[in-house]
């Protein structure tokens, strides 16, 4: 399979140009800068791509260029800091701007194979201080901006692009065609990445890995355990042990619709574990989002160890970790930590099992098609994400039965609402946070200061960009009452209208 190498150097956007890359059917994988690049196989790498990131190429710690890119003989393409590391590789010369340059700009391209169908005049998304003043020998202008003479440079010769913007943002217009021209005719790659041959490999992957041993996976009820537990199932059948592990953070009846869906639609036996007094107990009184995560990742491996040692030569503790996963936790290359994932930051050193994570190079809307074509049915497929932390993460403070109480009820009522205005299709997810703060309200004749509670409704593709989606004001409205109206300790309802970046999709 043709593969295209992106080479992390922290950017908050690198993983967008993976997706991008994918997007076009051509598998792309971020690997960190000091990664050996001798362990891949040269024939399949069809091109490289370097990202950006916040650091000067001229500041002494600052990431360098591995030198092993160039012994692949395939086209680079350099994006912000990337342009800035080759030209400082090549003998040109980067400096800081006196005037910045960030967001939307207008930019005048030059003749190239690179902006081969792109407008002349056009707009990008600028986000860079530092500078290439002087190009490297051999290296020549093809894009400009007012504030950055050289807003793209190429050397034919050298099969090497590079550009001072990001295409792999919305905000660069014709981003997706300028990426896809490195791909189809510079790199000339072939595109052969598709759910159907990675399922084909990966099942193949699976066997090989497990042989004769047992495999145990914890499964919630979410899209990404399921996904796994049907495809690792399909690989080893009953050598693989689905556990269920009821934390006691879990919506409304979900222990019941996990434990009906896999027997019945499935055929697959579960394990069941009710250990949400333990859960509920080491979280009294914590109010830290990242001590929340730790505590239930940790819990949850003591829990599976205690189980596994019930079953007879389990080795294998299988997780639904997913590819955005990897990125949030900085295990994906330099990107730095957004947020620890239970199933990524919270396994101890000392584990005694060895780990499969057959879904950590997928993409959330990857891992839906992946269940359609295992047979999932689309009314599953299509279910709201919910975290692994569950609603520890969607109560902000510490955590109560009272207040369990009153999320949940927020919930159904804001599920059962966007249901009956036809919205549940549209929305990629949606939910209910209880948040820590009290307001003063009228209820009735009498004064009240109780909970605020705030809705969550985004647009994505795969969660790792998010718009707030735009619910109509008269279905805020209803939602709004009758959470007021039904649900206890509550007086008031918001609604965040905030995008991802700078926020996150969760509360915590």
């Amino acid at each position: 399979m043709d593969k295209i190498l992106v080479i992390d150097y922290g950017s908050q956007y690198n993983e967008l140009i993976v997706r991008r890359v994918r997007d076009f059917g051509v598998y792309a994988l971020l690997i960190d800068n000091k990664f050996d690049l001798n362990s891949f196989n040269k024939d399949e790498i069809k091109g490289i791509i370097l990202s950006g990131g916040p650091n000067s190429v001229n500041d002494s710690s600052s990431p360098k260029i591995n030198s092993d890119i160039f012994s692949f003989n395939v086209p680079i393409l350099g994006i912000c800091y990337g342009m800035q590391a080759l030209a400082n590789y090549f003998g040109g010369e980067v400096k800081e701007n006196a005037v910045k340059e960030y967001g939307n700009t207008s930019i005048t391209y030059d003749e190239s194979l690179l902006f081969e169908g792109v407008k002349k005049e056009n707009t990008v998304f600028m986000s860079h201080s530092d500078t290439v003043i002087k190009l490297p020998n051999e290296f020549k202008k093809i894009a400009s901006t007012k504030m950055c003479k050289n807003a793209a440079m190429e050397c034919r010769e050298k099969n090497i692009y590079a550009l001072q913007f990001h295409p792999e943002v919305n905000d660069t217009l014709e981003g997706k065609t300028i990426i896809s021209n490195f791909l189809f005719k510079i790199c000339k790659v072939l595109k052969n990445w598709s759910i159907e041959n990675w399922i084909e490999d990966k099942v193949k992957e699976i066997k090989e890995f497990v042989k004769d041993q047992k495999v145990l996976l914890g499964i919630s009820g979410g899209v990404d355990s399921s996904v796994c537990a049907l495809l690792i199932h399909k690989a080893i059948g009953d050598q693989l042990y689905p556990l269920f592990i009821n934390h006691g953070l879990l919506r409304e009846n979900e222990e019941n619709l996990v434990l009906d869906s896999f027997k019945n639609k499935f055929n697959i036996k579960v394990y069941y574990k009710d250990a949400s007094k333990l859960f509920l107990n080491l979280l009294k009184g914590v109010t830290s989002p990242e001590k929340k995560r730790k505590i239930i990742g940790k819990t949850f491996i003591d829990v599976f160890k205690e189980e596994a040692s019930n079953m007879k030569d389990v080795s294998i503790l299988a997780q639904g970790t997913l590819y955005t996963d990897v990125v949030e936790s900085g295990k994906g290359g330099n990107s730095k930590v957004i947020k620890s994932h239970h199933n990524v930051g919270g396994l101890p050193k000392e584990l005694g099992f060895k780990l499969l994570e057959p879904l950590n190079e997928l993409y959330k809307d990857e891992v839906r098609e992946l269940g359609r074509k295992l047979g999932l049915d689309d009314s599953f497929v299509s279910r709201q994400p919910f975290p692994g932390p569950g609603l520890a993460i969607r109560i902000i403070g510490n955590i109560t039965k009272k207040k369990l109480m009153i999320v949940r009820k927020a919930d159904v009522i804001y599920q059962e609402e966007i249901k009956k205005a036809g919205l549940d299709k549209k929305i990629w997810q949606y939910f209910a946070v209880l948040t820590n703060t009290k307001t003063v309200g009228v209820m009735g004749d009498n004064r009240t200061y109780l909970y605020t509670v705030a809705l969550r409704a985004v647009d994505s593709i795969d969660g790792m960009t998010a718009r707030a989606y735009p619910i109509p004001f008269d279905v805020l409205e209803r939602i709004s009452a009758r959470i007021v109206n039904e649900v206890p300790y509550v007086n008031k309802v918001v609604y965040d209208i905030t995008s991802k970046p700078p926020s996150t999709i969760e509360f915590e």
